[in-house]
């Protein structure tokens, strides 16, 4: 079936009672491209039979359809003619994983951080009401995009706004890792009530089957429940907000989702449908373990046979030396925003759960929360994603740098992170953190750098802020091992005298490479690790600046107010400075693709930064002095 549908227009031509068929062939064709690709497996599975109904219901693209996050789009792209690139998922060229204007008329709106679907649903309301249009909209929002305070912004202003509008929220009791908070409990509290609601439809198929009085008798009750019902709904938490709520019903009964939809989509004011679903559904390895099945590497799936070991991300480096840490000092703590298992924090929450803090979706709160517990004495440590700290940025300013306080601030992610995208690159933490007073801010090369800045981080006496990928690329023994640092030390891999390379974090084995490379054409080329972007190592800047006629600086980051602006910035204000070039991300958002070939359209490999040196010395006249010590 699901080779015959290219818009939502095909759907429609099918009956009713084929589509848990082609639930299921859309179940099939997910999980074989997200074993081939990678992906986000458990959130799609369980939200076929919802996106579906969606799709049958609803008037695609005249009606908008927002999907928060996008982790449960992968069976709207397939239904809305994106099958080809769906093959290509996450590659170069194919469909990304998250939904995109720019991909397709169907996309309602851009996504990939979570929260935000009901106020763009609201904008789109507003707009629809100033242009006089009848559409509709709906916005599809999982349980755990709840626990983000933008969710209930947007549903209060939604509320005073009147205008119809429906919410669907997508529970199925998980965001990343399990929910937390009292809104997961109360969202529980609703979700018993669905097995309450079983018991009543068997009840009243059982009167039906009573010849003359059965169905008057059902009739009657259902008018006294709807009354009961309503009255008491009224005066809970979404009515609160202006919501009228419908539900909770089984988010995987196709023909009752339709027909929920088409009601709820009759209320002239917002409106939320509670559906319930089972996050991994119809693969039985991904419903006994969906946060294990949330996002999954290429072959993941069909490795039925003992893993091989893991290489140990960063994040579970830094978890092990914190474990230590807190065995000697009861005020260390570990604070996440439904990242525990992301940021390799796991282990640390398992062994301390009076000291490890799971804040939900709400990376605001997270480093507000992580302020007042170092004003309050403790020493705190935020572990969250680059792309997902972004969202703290007032907090951090404000609540954590203005007081000068303690949080040390463990950056996962940094950099190119491949096939996630554009809404997941971590680009952008260099230069919002490094222009704020006080904030000490550095990039390790190597799992031994690591550990060593966050036992450092214990004595900066302020906000600091430390950034690495999830693993490092192995420089040898030689590089590896590192030797002991101070705060705002830099380190010399490699001398030179015709030019230099700061480079930092997993930008230095790029570094190394491109001096090889000009070590091998002639030219002696200087290596620095500028592991501190802040406070930067003027001394050792000075030294260089005064030795070479060319310094080149290498970083995984935005080029617009990243490292390399910071020392372009204060060689200027030294006077006289030589040469220099900048490598980084360009000013444009960078789309899927793997993180080698990412780096080859940033111009951040070994042999492009080389070439671009040469280029330059023979802009500048300068000839190859030779020598040097070969650098990798």
């Amino acid at each position: 079936m699901l080779e015959t549908i290219h818009s939502p227009r095909d759907l429609k031509k099918l009956p009713i009672r084929a589509l848990p068929a082609l639930a299921e062939e859309i179940r099939g064709v997910i999980i074989e491209t997200v074993n081939a690709r990678g992906g986000h497996l458990a959130s799609n599975l369980g939200a076929v039979e919802l996106t579906i109904a969606l799709h049958y219901a609803l008037d695609l693209p005249a009606d908008k359809l927002i999907f928060d996050v996008g982790h449960q789009s992968y069976a709207h792209k397939l239904l809305t003619g994106r099958g080809e690139a769906f093959k290509a998922l996450r590659t170069e060229g194919g469909a990304g994983g998250f939904p995109s204007m720019a991909e397709s008329e169907y996309d309602g709106f851009t996504g990939g951080h979570a929260s935000n679907a009901i106020s763009a649903a609201v904008g789109m309301a507003r707009a629809r009401r100033m242009r006089g249009e009848r559409h509709a909209i709906a916005a599809l929002v999982g349980d755990g995009a709840m626990t983000g305070g933008m969710c209930y912004e947007a549903m209060n202003d939604a509320g005073q706004l009147g205008e119809p509008l429906l919410v669907i929220l997508n529970d199925n009791e998980m965001s990343i890792s399990k929910n937390v908070g009292a809104l997961s409990s109360y969202l529980t509290s609703l979700r018993k009530s669905a097995a309450y609601v079983g018991a009543k439809r068997a009840f009243k198929r059982g009167l039906n089957r009573i010849p003359f009085i059965g169905p008057p008798i059902v009739r009657g009750v259902d008018a006294i429940k709807r009354t009961i019902r309503g009255a008491l709904l009224r005066d809970q938490f979404f009515g609160k907000l202006g919501f009228e709520y419908y539900g909770p019903i089984d988010g995987h009964d196709i023909p009752r989702l339709i027909r929920a939809i088409r009601k709820v989509m009759k209320c002239d004011g917002p409106a939320l449908l509670h559906a319930v679903t089972s996050k991994g559904r119809g693969y039985t390895r991904a419903e006994a373990d969906p946060g294990r099945f949330h996002g999954v590497a290429p072959h993941f799936v069909d490795a039925r046979g003992p893993e091989p070991p893991a290489e140990r991300t960063n994040g579970e480096i830094a978890a092990e030396l914190l474990l230590e840490m807190a065995d000697a000092d009861p005020a260390i703590a570990v604070i996440t925003a439904a990242m525990p298992v992301g940021t390799g924090m796991a282990a640390f929450q398992r062994r301390n759960p009076r000291r490890a803090f799971d804040v939900g979706i709400a990376e605001g709160h997270m480093v507000a929360m992580a302020a007042g517990l170092a004003a309050a004495g403790a020493k705190p440590y935020v572990a969250a994603y680059s792309t997902f700290l972004q969202r703290g940025y007032d907090q951090l300013i404000h609540d954590a740098c203005i007081a000068k306080l303690p949080v040390t601030f463990l950056i996962d992610r940094c950099g190119l992170v491949g096939a996630d995208g554009a809404t997941h690159q971590g680009a952008y933490d260099l230069s919002y953190l490094t222009h704020m007073p006080g904030m000490i801010v550095a990039a390790p090369r190597s799992a031994a750098d690591l550990r060593r800045l966050i036992r450092l981080s214990a004595h900066a006496g302020g906000p600091m802020a430390i950034r690495y990928p999830r693993e490092f690329e192995k420089l040898g023994a030689a590089y590896d091992s590192g030797s002991a640092f101070r705060l705002g030390e830099w380190e010399e891999l490699a001398a030179g005298r015709d030019a230099a390379i700061l480079a930092l974090g997993q930008a230095v084995p790029a570094g190394l490479r491109a001096a090889g490379r000009l070590t091998a054409r002639g030219i002696s080329c200087a290596v620095i690790d500028a592991r501190f972007v802040k406070p930067l190592d003027e001394a050792t800047l000075s030294r260089v600046a005064a030795s070479v006629p060319l310094i080149a600086t290498l970083e995984e980051n935005a080029l617009s107010g990243g490292f390399g602006s910071a020392v372009r910035m204060r060689l200027c204000e030294a006077g006289s400075p030589p040469a220099t070039i900048c490598f980084g991300i360009p000013d444009e958002f960078i789309g899927c693709a793997t993180i080698q070939r990412q780096r080859e359209l940033c111009g951040l490999t070994g042999e492009a930064v080389a070439e671009r040196i040469l280029q330059k010395l023979s802009e500048l006249g300068r000839a190859p002095s030779g020598g040097g010590r070969e650098a990798g």
